[in-house]
């Protein structure tokens, strides 16, 4: 079985509280976007002798093969079915990793819910979204990945109408890993004073002004080169521009009529995607 996950990208990024559990509250639109990564899975054959066997192509993947969600998704729900097969799985990278549009996490999330269906378990959604939060903090989303407003840890989960149909991403990603920890270690929590849902109602042309990522400061301070990009993302025509998770994946809001920029920062990549509404 096949399955295609999607990248995310975060509009405003505050984070409220650091958590007794040693998390943090945050307050953030997830919004999905078009860009994919492609995973499989299939039944072992009988002379397979590791629980599971995984391979990749595409980006390259980081880390050891135990530490990636996508095989945790199996022990995860090997624990509440002890007679889950063994399995094949693959995974073809195209979302970059570190990046901050939540790769990593939609590949485990899927993975659950592709091993789910393979293997005709009959969990509730409630489980389904426990074990997601297992995985990752915003691995419930892509459970069922449609704009949402998100509180907690980003588990709290609200739909959310997002004023941007028809409208054009550009993401641009410097090839750059940011480390969330030292990102988290600079951020001073603070409360929202505002709804991000009302701060959506105002005209894009003002998002500029007052839909921030808090990560922004903090990393830009690491990074410097990525307050150059984000510039130049407004100087293409951009109506709005934000770094989304962490970093360093950052992206600029076009018109529907808009086509993609000719020139690109030194050193990045980019996708020209749709907005997922």
């Amino acid at each position: 079985m096949v399955a295609f996950p999607l990248a995310k990208i975060n509009l405003g990024l505050y984070i409220t509280e650091k958590r007794s559990d040693g998390y943090h509250n945050l307050s953030t639109i997830f919004l999905p976007v078009l860009l994919k990564d492609a995973i499989e899975c299939i039944i072992a054959p009988p002379e397979q002798q590791e629980d599971v066997s995984f391979s990749s192509s595409g980006l390259a993947v980081a880390g050891a093969v135990e530490d990636n969600l996508c095989v945790r998704a199996w022990h995860l729900l090997k624990k509440h079915d002890a007679s889950l097969p063994r399995v094949q799985m693959h995974l073809h990278k195209n979302i970059p990793m570190g990046a901050g549009m939540g790769g990593g996490s939609a590949d485990g999330s899927y993975m659950l819910l592709l091993l789910h269906q393979l293997c005709r378990l009959q969990l509730s959604a409630a489980m389904l979204q426990s074990l997601a939060l297992q995985l990752g903090s915003d691995c419930p989303f892509f459970l069922h990945p449609v704009p949402s407003l998100a509180g907690g840890r980003g588990e709290l989960l609200e739909p959310i109408e997002v004023p941007l149909r028809g409208y054009k991403i550009w993401l641009l990603h410097p090839g750059l890993h940011v480390s969330t920890a030292a990102a988290f270690a600079r951020i001073q929590p603070k409360p929202l004073t505002i709804s991000l849902a009302d701060l959506l109602q105002e005209p894009i042309s003002s998002w500029q002004n007052n839909i921030h990522n808090q990560f922004e400061e903090a990393v830009f301070s690491l990074h410097p080169s990525l307050a150059a990009i984000k510039q130049a993302i407004y100087d293409a025509g951009a109506l709005y521009a934000a770094m989304t998770g962490s970093g360093s994946t950052l992206y600029g809001i076009f018109p529907p009529d808009a086509t993609c920029p000719a020139t690109l920062p030194a050193g990045c990549s980019s996708h020209w995607v749709d907005v997922l509404i």
